[in-house]
């Protein structure tokens, strides 16, 4: 990959932690044989998130002076509260979380770095400014390319015009209102392009966005593009298209996550018109815990960084990947 294909993000975010805040009394001491840390998953039933799971693992086996616990939040909050009450008994050195909304996790987390406990958020923010870190995408940036290229696909600025359909991602989360955001700071400069939907949350779900995009394709006769907060939301949206017999019809359909398998993979066969990388945290969230637990330093915020993927560079990813 090569580094001019990153898009530049920005390294600061609404809502991220702006300082590396330690608890009080904590210190990076081994207590036992190895350090034990919990990571609180608030779900696998989205293909990013298994990735996510994975690629957290793999960095543990680099990793031998640590012992790593993951909890599946299953799709609930409070499952999520009690799998991190969970871990504060265990006294694990590091907690690191990932949650499924960001109000209903707080508590928590509070509750985490009173116990003594450094907490690293991964993907979606909480709403405290006592963490340690943040790390993630940039939504925002990464919705603001989105709405870019949509632009450029409807007629380029200036001349845009088209009926949109988007598909938010869970309507409690941070990145999907940052990736509306971003989306809409590009698009709504254009006087053509209509939004048909507002505010129709699919949860991250293609099930859900397959529904939505039947609602809409019955409601609506022109339909010129799709915006899926992620790619299987966005691929749900095409099938339901395409069993309408319309997919077609509708020449643009973006996406963002870019696992090889799935949204790459989509691209390249031309189901989606484009899709954004939206790198899991799993493995650099372990490197930045041990990095704390042996006492180094570490900023307060780390940005992944994204890239478009379109017809034209998927091929190059799939090999890469081992799937050309």
């Amino acid at each position: 990959m090569k580094r001019r294909e990153f898009l530049k993000l920005s390294t600061t975010m609404a809502g991220a932690a702006m300082t590396v805040y330690i608890p009080a009394g904590w210190r990076p001491a081994k207590a036992a044989a190895k350090w034990k840390v919990g990571f609180s998953q608030c779900t696998t039933l989205e293909p990013w998130r298994v990735q996510f799971n994975k690629d957290i693992q793999a960095e543990a086996k680099n990793q031998p002076d640590v012992d790593l616990v993951i909890t599946d939040g299953q799709d609930k909050t409070e499952k999520q509260v009690a799998d991190c009450e969970n871990l504060i008994v265990q006294q694990v050195n590091v907690l690191l979380i990932s949650p499924k909304e960001s109000a209903g996790l707080t508590g928590v987390v509070e509750k985490a770095i009173d116990a003594k406990i450094p907490v690293i958020v991964l993907d979606r923010n909480v709403e405290t400014k006592r963490i340690t870190q943040f790390i993630g995408g940039d939504n925002v940036a990464i919705g603001k390319a989105a709405g870019e290229h949509a632009v450029k696909l409807l007629g380029g600025p200036g001349k845009a015009a088209g009926n949109v359909v988007e598909i938010w991602g869970g309507m409690g989360t941070q990145p999907a209102h940052d990736r509306h955001d971003g989306f809409h700071a590009f698009t709504d400069k254009e006087p053509g392009i209509k939004n048909l939907l507002n505010n129709q949350s699919g949860d991250w779900k293609q099930d859900k966005a397959y529904n939505i995009m039947t609602t809409a394709l019955r409601n609506n006769e022109k339909i010129d593009l799709v915006y899926g907060h992620n790619d299987p939301m966005a691929y749900g949206a095409y099938l339901a298209a395409k069993d309408a017999g319309r997919d077609k019809d509708i020449k643009f359909i973006l996406g963002i996550d870019g696992l090889p398998d799935e949204g790459v993979t989509w691209v390249a066969k031309g189901q989606l018109t484009a899709t954004f990388l939206y790198a899991t945290p799993g493995a650099e969230g372990l490197r930045q815990a041990v990095k704390l637990l042996k006492g180094e330093k570490l900023q307060p915020v780390i940005t992944l960084p994204t890239m478009l993927i379109t017809k034209d560079n998927a091929p190059e990813i799939l090999k890469k990947n081992g799937l050309l």
